[in-house]
């Protein structure tokens, strides 16, 4: 069976067809009314037809079996973040929360400590480092894949990237090299550069025309928080830990992101490492590299929370701990070598973890 990008190959070899308009009011992701006047990039999703998505993601997470508990990680079984957890956190018995002694966990720590609720004192993470897209906000099928599609028809590119085309597509870290990888692979489109500085600028322009048709959906609202993140980040910086973003996606989209999201007082506390701030993106773990020396952290206090296999790959390769939280385009990927696998973060009652947990990884 072809994958959706040979698809799209082989139709770039088919006469050219009308592009698909992009209406002109964004659908949230939640049941949130859009403003009464919205700005001139406001977008909706492309006209297909879908069950809401709550209620797709609800069918698809419950359906994965329990993880197996390692030596080295530890999970639960999946259920949507709006419904009570199957197992929670907190009540695992003891012998399946697994302490990783290492000659670098037993070095003399310089960080905060905590007590858990048996008693026991622990050390907190030196810094708490979130990816953005999937782990902040579930942004990419409702934001930056219908902000890929609107660029391209401002640009009048006969260019539609739809729902499992752009899931495939997200095996590739960086919008500009998503861009770069899918022209290679379909063609370039026609009147484009041949070439490769002139493409490389063209790809440039159009990611800009994204980023600033995404802030614009990013202002609205329309693309809340996912449980469990602000309470996280609120424990975080309670306890003195050091909290940072690292991401893939440009540095302005991110910082919006961030700011809209959890207000201009607690984005100015969390350091963003984005964009093109480092040469190889994810799954190299340079930018977690970075954020470990900027930061002034050691890689091995450090805890990461993820959504997808390339971002899990770049935190362990910076030899530091990984939560992966699955979001709706990564459910299915391969997540063995994480410390602890949940479907959320989660907020009381139904919290899958906080801080304190992580200190136990």
């Amino acid at each position: 069976m072809s994958s959706p990008l040979q698809t799209a190959a082989i139709a770039a070899t088919l006469p050219a067809m009308p592009s698909i308009a992009v209406a002109s009011s964004l659908t949230p992701m939640r049941s949130r009314s859009p403003p009464a006047s919205q700005s001139r990039g406001s977008l909706s999703p492309p006209a297909f037809s879908l069950p809401p998505y709550s209620q797709r993601r609800c069918r698809r997470l419950m359906s994965f079996p329990p993880f197996p508990v390692s030596s080295s990680s530890f999970s639960v079984p999946h259920s949507n973040c709006d419904s009570p957890p199957l197992v929670r956190l907190l009540s695992i018995p003891k012998e399946r929360v697994v302490t990783i002694t290492s000659a670098a966990s037993s070095m003399p720590s310089s960080g905060a400590t905590t007590a858990t609720e048996d008693g026991k004192v622990v050390d907190l993470p030196e810094a708490l480092l979130f990816d953005c897209d999937g782990v902040l906000v579930d942004t990419e099928r409702d934001g930056h894949r219908v902000s890929f599609n609107a660029a391209f028809e401002e640009k009048g590119l006969d260019v539609e990237w739809g729902v499992d085309l752009y899931g495939e597509l997200l095996k590739i870290g960086g919008g500009k090299e998503r861009m770069t990888h899918y022209f290679n692979q379909v063609g370039w489109p026609v009147g484009s550069p041949e070439g490769e500085g002139e493409r490389k600028q063209f790809v440039a322009d159009l990611h800009k025309t994204k980023t600033q048709l995404f802030m614009s959906m990013v202002e609205t609202g329309a693309l809340p928080l996912r449980p469990g993140v602000a309470r996280l980040i609120d424990e975080a910086m309670g306890e003195g830990v050091k909290v940072a973003v690292c991401s893939t996606s440009n540095e302005k989209a991110v910082s919006a992101i961030v700011r809209e999201m959890l207000g201009p007082e607690k984005a100015a506390a969390i350091r963003i490492f984005a964009g093109d701030v480092v040469p190889r993106k994810k799954p190299d773990p340079a930018i977690y590299n970075l954020a470990a020396s900027e930061l002034n952290v050691d890689p091995t206090r450090c805890v990461v929370v993820e959504d997808s296999h390339i971002g899990l790959q770049a935190a362990k390769g910076a030899g530091m701990k990984c939560v992966v939280t699955k979001s709706g385009y990564t459910a299915d990927e391969d997540f063995s070598i994480a410390d602890a696998i949940f479907d959320c973060i989660g907020d009381a009652p139904e919290e899958r973890f906080g801080l304190t947990d992580l200190a136990k990884l």
